[in-house]
């Protein structure tokens, strides 16, 4: 690694950077690697009341990351899955982040408290 950051935004995460946050635009202009997992994908797209700006800015946005897919074929993201979802008792959506940040070496940036607790997680607030 570079000495530059590698980070997977949490939905909560990307609610606050398309809302503004440019603390976290700062941080992530500087990084190596920006990506969320397609469950955060979907999260955001289910959204009540978003508007065509907000789906537009969404998709800018992740033209500039990488989404990450959960298929059966990754295996080790699926063990990782469900180590965390068993050894922390995550609900699956949140395991799935979870690994999917440990997947890609990520500091997961969200501000859901319970990934705090997690020792194998690499967590900064947003």
């Amino acid at each position: 690694m570079s000495g530059k950051h590698r980070f997977l935004l949490d939905t909560n995460a990307v609610v606050s950077l398309l809302s503004g946050n440019r603390q976290l635009a700062e941080q992530l202009e500087a990084a190596e690697y920006v990506g969320i997992s397609v469950i955060t994908y979907l999260e955001f797209l289910a959204f009540d009341g978003l508007s065509d700006s907000d789906r537009a800015c969404f998709t800018e946005f992740c033209e500039r990351i990488e989404i990450v897919a959960l298929a059966h074929e990754d295996s080790g993201l699926m063990k990782l899955a469900l180590d965390l979802r068993s050894s922390n008792r995550l609900k699956l959506p949140d395991a799935v982040i979870g690994a999917t940040a440990l997947s890609r070496n990520a500091v997961l940036i969200t501000n859901d408290s319970h990934f705090s607790g997690i020792t194998l997680l690499s967590v900064q607030e947003c």
